[in-house]
């Protein structure tokens, strides 16, 4: 007999909550966050609570493990209950996190994801000083894909008043969040 969606998802959730293998953790993680990626799953990822279960995992020291939850993360703030459910569980400050990854697929889920988040409601975090900091040094980054990225996220999504308050500042501190490794 063949297990339903709901079933299969919630025989992945409860795996990854019961096994003490990292390998294992990894590879289920990463197929719920596949499973993010369909609209048709949404529904149900929510029931089982995967957006947090995705929220918790952003502060493990396994950044494989983060890797995969900011990318299911990204996944499933495509869609506008789910986007609303992030914002309202103070997800934008972990993801915030994520910035400073030395992972570069992190990080690109990351910026991305606080495309995705910014909401007139949310402008004021996901935008904000720190940040647009950030941005300016991505988009200085040799990696193409992160630099065309931070250029977007500077150009579509701040003000040039930010960004300009973001270049003064930056002029005057020492740089915090480093460049993801290659």
């Amino acid at each position: 007999m063949e297990l339903g969606r709901l079933e299969y998802l919630q025989a992945l959730v409860t795996e990854f909550q019961v096994t003490d293998s990292p390998e294992a953790k990894e590879q289920v993680l990463a197929n719920l966050a596949n499973f993010a990626y369909d609209p048709k799953n949404y529904e149900y990822l929510r029931q089982l609570q995967v957006p947090d279960l995705f929220l918790d995992t952003l502060t493990e020291d396994n950044e494989t493990l983060v890797e995969f939850a900011m990318g299911g993360l990204c996944n499933l703030c495509l869609d506008r209950t789910n986007k609303d459910y992030i914002l309202e569980a103070n997800g934008v400050e972990p993801i915030i996190n994520c910035l400073s990854s030395s992972n570069e697929e992190t990080v690109m889920s990351a910026v991305t994801t606080l495309m995705y988040l910014t909401t007139p409601q949310s402008r004021q975090q996901t935008t904000a000083l720190p940040v647009v900091e950030c941005m300016l040094r991505f988009s200085l980054s040799a990696s193409r894909r992160l630099s065309n990225l931070a250029t977007v996220f500077l150009e579509d999504y701040c003000t040039p008043p930010q960004v300009e308050e973001a270049r003064n500042l930056s002029k005057h501190t020492a740089v915090g969040i480093p460049l993801p490794k290659d």
